[in-house]
């Protein structure tokens, strides 16, 4: 799930070095990872999108593969 992250954030940003995204230890009640994908502070408009809808695409698209492959997940962009 990880490589596949990077490979929806990578693209979307100017500095595709500091794409970074890792899984959180702790799974959250409901059962589900959540996994954080950290880009550079001048690339954070650029994953967001305007109104959130490129977020919401990311988060979308992520959670329908995870679903393939039996998890939940939920997915923070700093």
């Amino acid at each position: 799930m990880i490589d596949f992250l990077y490979t929806l954030a990578k693209p979307l940003v100017l500095n595709p070095d500091a794409v970074k995204v890792f899984k959180e230890d702790a799974v959250r009640n409901d059962g589900s990872s959540t996994y954080h994908i950290n880009v550079d502070e001048s690339d954070i408009g650029r994953v967001v999108g305007k109104n959130g809808k490129i977020a919401r695409a990311i988060r979308t698209v992520a959670r329908a593969k995870a679903a393939q492959l039996g998890e939940k997940i939920f997915i923070i962009i700093e």
